[in-house]
């Protein structure tokens, strides 16, 4: 069995955002030659997310003004979380509730995705540098 692995880095300049990074995903599938296997996508943060979802306009939009109405950043001061002189409470709540990762199949080379599937990294506690995991086995 093969094993692959791959760091992506993002720098998001705001707090809250989302990056298709379908492309950079199945970079990774082609340089590790595994025809068939399995490929995990996850972000090594816990305040970001990886999900799968459409592309379609708008829709990140709504994802960011749901997670903020659901979970509100403000007051900062609401969580007990940032008692410790963090404010970013309310982006490890979303990270949860957006979940962690998304482990996608690979068939005959390629990401084996739906017609609109796409993969997204999401961000809820940017302005800095983080790094998520491509990590492909199979053979």
């Amino acid at each position: 069995m093969k094993s692959y692995r791959k760091e992506l880095t993002f720098h998001l300049p705001k707090r809250i955002g989302f990056v298709n990074v379908t492309a950079e995903v199945e970079a990774a599938v082609r340089e590790s030659g595994v025809a068939e296997g399995l490929c995990l996508v996850n972000p090594m943060h816990i305040t970001a997310s990886v999900f799968v979802n459409d592309d379609e306009r708008g829709l990140l939009a709504d994802f960011e003004r749901f997670f903020e109405a659901l979970v509100p950043h403000e007051p900062v001061r609401s969580w007990r979380h940032n008692d410790t002189g963090e404010e970013n409470a309310d982006a490890h709540v979303k990270r949860q509730l957006m979940g962690r990762e998304a482990v996608l199949a690979i068939t005959a080379g390629r990401l084996d995705l739906g017609p609109w599937e796409q993969v997204f990294y999401g961000e809820w506690d940017g302005r800095r540098p983080k790094r998520v995991l491509v990590k492909i086995i199979g053979e």
